[in-house]
């Protein structure tokens, strides 16, 4: 029987300890507390963790600084640390991201953010604890991509479930759903290599820009192929932007001769890109997306993975009533 992870809370008033234990009493994990971040870093270093839940302010060392400390220990540094603050100045986004935070939480804290937002980032811990060193380091660079650009925050994590469901929706099972996982959450490992003027540019990219952005799926192709897994990752990380027609990149692959885990990826990643705020355009609503994507089924997706994502997938992302304190 797996033990269950453990999660520490670390807020100086205790009725905030206990909300948060509260709102986390469904999920199957168990819940210690400290009250400062020297408590807190004591918790780090004598137990073993799952996640840390920090809170910036506090008397002492202050929630920034306890996630440095935190970070910059080379057996700490895959604990995944989240914030939570009431500070929501792009600096202190910028701040806690420098330290290392894994993820941040504005105050007042919604009870399902929290709750979607640990048992992700308890998935990802799971998932480290599996990995090779090599593994480790790829999947970190994965997250330091996704870090680059707060438009796109939690974007690989969303993709990544999709695509497991619609794998199931296909009739996949076992590794295969776990690939289509692993595979969402790493599609874009390859913008690692892409300048922040063109990742972040807000206008149209001109025509050498394009061809800059193109290489993301060459890059991470060779980042990932010292992956054990690599055989069936690869397919999704290099063919994620073949279009079903022939017209996509890198291979102009048409049809069926794209795999099959890079036509589900492509559906899942292309409605979270559409429907998210970029630095070129707000994001789409869904009306608007799957509009473009009925356009489009046939020609940039595979029309019969289009429907299944439309009325099997969707309809499981349904939106929770918001509970704040």
């Amino acid at each position: 029987m797996p033990n269950r992870p453990t999660v520490l809370v670390v807020d100086d008033r205790p009725q905030n300890q206990e909300l948060i234990a509260n709102y986390l009493e469904l999920l199957e994990i168990d819940v210690v507390t400290a009250v400062d971040g020297d408590e807190a870093l004591r918790a780090v270093n004598t137990r073993d963790l799952d996640l840390v839940l920090l809170d910036v302010m506090m008397p002492g060392l202050d929630g920034f600084e306890v996630c440095r400390r935190i970070k910059s220990d080379p057996a700490k540094q895959l604990l995944p640390v989240v914030m939570l603050t009431s500070l929501n100045q792009t600096a202190d986004r910028v701040h806690a991201l420098e330290v290392g935070a894994d993820d941040f939480i504005a105050k007042p804290v919604d009870r399902f953010e929290l709750v979607a937002r640990v048992r992700s980032l308890i998935r990802l811990k799971q998932l480290y604890d599996r990995l090779d060193d090599t593994e480790r380091v790829i999947y970190a660079l994965a997250r330091a991509v996704e870090a680059k650009d707060t438009n796109t925050e939690s974007h690989t994590e969303r993709v990544g479930r999709a695509a497991r469901q619609l794998g199931k929706e296909v009739g996949l099972s076992g590794s295969a759903l776990e690939d289509l996982y692993l595979g969402g959450v790493i599609h874009d490992i390859g913008k690692i290599g892409v300048p922040d003027s063109v990742l972040l540019k807000a206008g149209r990219l001109d025509p050498a820009e394009i061809v800059q952005m193109r290489r993301h799926v060459e890059i991470g192709a060779e980042i990932v192929r010292p992956l054990r897994s690599a055989v069936s990752l690869l397919p999704i990380v290099r063919h994620h932007h073949e279009h079903f027609d022939g017209s996509g990149y890198p291979d102009g692959l048409v049809g069926t001769d794209i795999p099959l885990s890079a036509r589900i990826v492509s559906v899942c990643d292309a409605y979270d890109a559409m429907t998210t705020d970029r630095p070129y355009r707000a994001g789409l609503t869904s009306d608007v997306a799957l509009d473009m994507m009925y356009d489009g089924a046939g020609r940039q997706w595979d029309h019969g993975l289009v429907r299944l994502f439309i009325d099997r997938v969707l309809p499981l992302q349904i939106e929770p009533l918001k509970v704040v304190v």
